[in-house]
């Protein structure tokens, strides 16, 4: 995914109220903008850190300035929530994610479960449909050790449980955790700032709920799905 128009960069002043942060422009100018990403960005909101932001004039949008970048543990972090569904659909049809790129038809934010959407769904061949669930992931305290979730997400364990629901009604499931960030080489799920999140992925795995770890390749140009990494959790895959 490369972003057009390019980038601006500045300097994070801090970033606050969860959607808004101020920064400075590298020419000086100070500005506010939207942060599209409404998570604890744990690691990732220290003041004085590089920044990069895109831009836009359209009257619909309260904040011509939009996070989308940010440099910390010396690398480049992708933190807007709403772009690994996009990056997912790119890994997938990369051959990154086990066979799912030989699946023919791919559809969006279909309806199931328990009023839910499900990100991508995969058919259109003999085999069962696949349910795709993607998660976005920033979070690194351990040098090369990309975790999930960074705070208490009620919302991720309710989606491994529907997951788990689809494989017991004939389909396969998939929980693809997309890293925004190209310094890690194994994932890992965070169960100490979450337990029961982690209870959760344990027991979806069990109900046959298959799992992955996607990095990415980030920098002020773009964003590039490049590379399944292993996951450190008994009984996910290992690639």
């Amino acid at each position: 995914m490369i972003f057009n128009p390019p980038l601006i960069s500045g300097t994070l002043v801090q970033r606050y109220k969860r959607f808004l942060f101020d920064a400075i422009l590298d020419d000086g100018a100070a500005i506010t903008g939207s942060c599209p990403n409404t998570g604890s960005m744990r690691g990732l909101t220290a003041p004085g850190s590089r920044i990069w932001m895109s831009t836009s004039d359209s009257p619909t949008r309260k904040h011509r300035y939009r996070l989308e970048l940010v440099e910390a543990d010396d690398t480049v972090v992708g933190i807007n929530t709403g772009l690994p569904n996009r990056l997912a659909e790119e890994a997938i049809h990369a051959g990154l994610v086990s066979d799912l790129a030989t699946y023919p038809l791919v559809e969006r934010e279909k309806k199931y479960g328990r009023n839910s959407r499900i990100d991508i769904l995969l058919s259109g061949d003999a085999r069962p449909s696949a349910y795709v669930e993607v998660k976005n992931v920033h979070f690194r305290r351990a040098a090369g050790l990309a975790e999930f979730p960074d705070t208490v997400t009620a919302r991720g364990a309710k989606h491994l449980e529907e997951l788990g629901d689809m494989v017991e009604a004939g389909f396969r499931a998939i929980m693809l955790y997309l890293v925004q960030r190209e310094d890690c080489d194994l994932f890992r799920i965070c169960a100490d700032l979450d337990p029961f999140y982690a209870a959760g992925f344990r027991r979806a795995l069990s109900r046959g709920v298959e799992a992955y770890a996607v990095k990415c390749a980030v920098t002020p140009s773009q964003i590039r799905p490049v590379a399944s990494i292993a996951m450190d959790e008994p009984g996910a895959a290992v690639l």
